[in-house]
């Protein structure tokens, strides 16, 4: 018998006991109530009601119908006690989800560089880190000095540091944005829990005597199996540091433009003209310096042009004296 109650299912199992209990009570409680009547302490009509109470539950299959609708609900655990009563357990827990958050905020200030000493305090008393940083000088006198930085703070502490940051100057754009993960990393702690059990399964493999085909054939199994693991672990770890960690980007902003007023000054006029200036006399004293050295490099050259010029010089001359000195014979008659 109880080898055909182990076949059954549970439900089927539960509905049999309790036929057979009713089925038991409704034959052992008449002859109860004879016996106990002879003794004259209880009255049949006692015993009647008392026997139609332990049948009741043999053919009312309510707790059965109870049990599956809880089965069915699921915010609900369902738990059978042992005399039969279904309890409905305290609905279980759900796991937050796991996101990964990532903020922006653009502050109108009255200094860059006062503000980014303000921002590198809150970023050590928040406890972050500052990934990067960018200072844009205006190239102009009619642009702003414009700065950005990247910022990274734990995730509880990212409404807070917003809320810091944002008291530095007047506020242009704040925006939020997250991305939940929490299937990504079900799925990778999943995927890292199974190539585990069969890296065991492959390790007792090779500890078993065998050719060094099939050695060779479970270390390079082994090998591929490790490499997923190293690589799913990888992706796991910057899942969570991203989970742990949000990014804050703070665009900073100078309040006051240096746009000069209408009309050059004369101080602004002397300035350009001075600057005008100076670039010329650095200009022309390039080029003669260059000049002077192309003339270094030519001396050779030059030194030959000038002997040769100078000894033909020295011919001509000579020739010319001889002429000179040669003297004028009278006409023969």
């Amino acid at each position: 018998m109880k080898n055909e109650l182990k076949i059954h299912n549970p439900k089927s199992d539960r509905l049999l006991n309790i036929l057979l209990i009713g089925t038991f009570s409704a034959i052992a409680l008449p002859s109860c109530s004879q016996s106990y009547n002879a003794t004259g302490s209880s009255s049949p009509a006692q015993i009647s009601a008392k026997s139609k109470s332990a049948v009741m539950p043999a053919a009312e299959p309510a707790p059965i119908a109870q049990m599956e609708r809880m089965a069915d609900s699921p915010a609900q655990n369902v738990v059978a006690s042992a005399d039969g009563t279904i309890v409905a357990s305290a609905p279980a827990k759900r796991s937050l989800p796991q996101l990964i958050k990532k903020a922006e905020l653009t502050l109108v200030v009255g200094s860059i560089d006062k503000s980014m000493r303000e921002v590198s305090t809150i970023i050590r008393k928040q406890q972050g880190d500052l990934l990067g940083f960018q200072d844009s000088q205006p190239i102009d006198s009619s642009s702003r000095h414009t700065a950005s930085m990247q910022i990274r703070v734990p995730s509880p502490k990212l409404d807070t540091t917003l809320d810091t940051l944002a008291k530095l100057g007047t506020v242009q754009s704040r925006s939020l944005t997250a991305e939940d993960v929490s299937d990504q990393l079900v799925d990778y702690q999943a995927r890292l829990k199974n190539l585990r059990k069969s890296e065991e399964a492959v390790l007792k493999i090779l500890e078993r005597s065998g050719s060094i085909r099939d050695v060779l054939q479970v270390s390079k199994e082994l090998s591929n199996i490790r490499d997923s693991i190293e690589r799913i672990s990888a992706q796991l770890n910057n899942l969570q540091n991203q989970v742990a960690y949000s990014t804050i980007t703070l665009n900073l902003e100078a309040a006051v433009s240096a746009t000069p007023v209408s009309g050059t000054p004369v101080g602004l006029r002397v300035q350009e003209t001075w600057g005008q200036a100076t670039h010329s006399v650095s200009e022309l004293t390039f080029s003669l310096l260059s000049l002077s050295i192309w003339l270094f490099a030519f001396i050779p050259y030059l030194l030959l042009i000038g002997a040769a010029g100078y000894g033909f010089y020295r011919f001509r001359k000579n020739k010319t004296d001889v002429a000179a000195q040669k003297p004028n014979l009278p006409p023969s008659s």
